[in-house]
C-alpha cells in the first residue's frame, strides 16, 4: 500500500489568501495546492485527492472555501473528502474566521492572532481574540467530527494588513508552524 501523503487544510481560498499562504509555505517547506486556490473551492473533493497525490512535495497545503455559503458549501463538501480519505493523512485545519452567519463554528485548540501571537480562544475575521473557543467561519462546521489539531486564523493575507506579504504574513506562517508541531495525530478523525 502507498503512503499517506500528509496535508494540512487551510479553510479560505482567495487570492490574498494564496498570496499569504504560498509566502508562509516558501519559509516552512511546504507546498501550496495551486488548483486548490478558488472562491469557491474550483474542485470537488475527488479531484482534490487527485491533485495532492501528483503534488511532487509534501505536506501539501490545501485550501478549501464555501464563498460566505452559511450551509454546507463547495468548500465544506470537500473539506469532508479529504478528512475521510484514507490516501490522506490530515496533520491539522487553519480554522479561517468570517462574518458569516447563522453558522455553529468550530471549537479550536488554539489561535494565531493578527500579530502571530498564539492565543487559547478563538479569533475573529480581523485576527483579534474573542471570548471563547468557538470560531465561527463559513467553512468549518464541518469540523466537528475532526479530532485533529484545529488553529484558528483571521482572514489570510489581510487582518487589517499585518499578515500582509509586505509583512511577512506572520499570523499565517505561525498558524501552519502550529499546525507542524501538532500534527503527529495521523487520520484525525474521531
Amino acid at each position: 500500500m502507498a503512503q499517506k501523503k500528509q496535508v494540512i487544510i487551510l479553510t479560505d481560498g482567495d487570492q490574498t489568501a494564496y498570496q499569504a499562504l504560498s509566502e508562509a509555505c516558501d519559509e516552512l517547506s511546504c507546498h501550496p495546492l495551486r488548483a486548490s486556490e478558488g472562491n469557491p473551492t474550483p474542485l470537488t473533493g475527488e479531484e482534490l485527492v487527485k491533485e495532492i497525490m501528483r503534488a511532487p512535495a509534501e505536506p501539501v497545503v490545501v485550501m478549501v472555501d464555501d464563498r460566505g455559503d452559511a450551509g454546507t458549501g463547495r468548500g465544506e463538501r470537500a473539506l469532508d473528502v479529504l478528512l475521510d480519505s484514507s490516501e490522506l493523512e490530515v496533520l491539522g485545519v487553519v480554522a479561517v474566521a468570517a462574518n458569516t452567519h447563522p453558522v455553529h463554528g468550530v471549537a479550536v485548540d488554539v489561535s494565531v492572532d493578527q500579530d502571530g501571537n498564539v492565543v487559547h480562544q478563538a479569533v475573529d475575521k480581523d485576527g483579534h481574540p474573542v471570548s471563547g473557543s468557538t470560531l465561527k467561519g463559513d467553512t468549518v462546521d464541518v469540523l466537528k467530527a475532526y479530532s485533529g489539531p484545529v488553529v484558528g486564523l483571521g482572514d489570510p493575507g489581510k487582518m487589517e494588513g499585518h499578515d500582509s506579504v509586505h509583512h511577512g504574513v506572520p499570523a499565517t506562517r505561525r498558524a501552519i508552524e502550529e499546525i507542524l508541531k501538532k500534527g503527529a495525530n495521523p487520520d484525525g478523525r474521531g
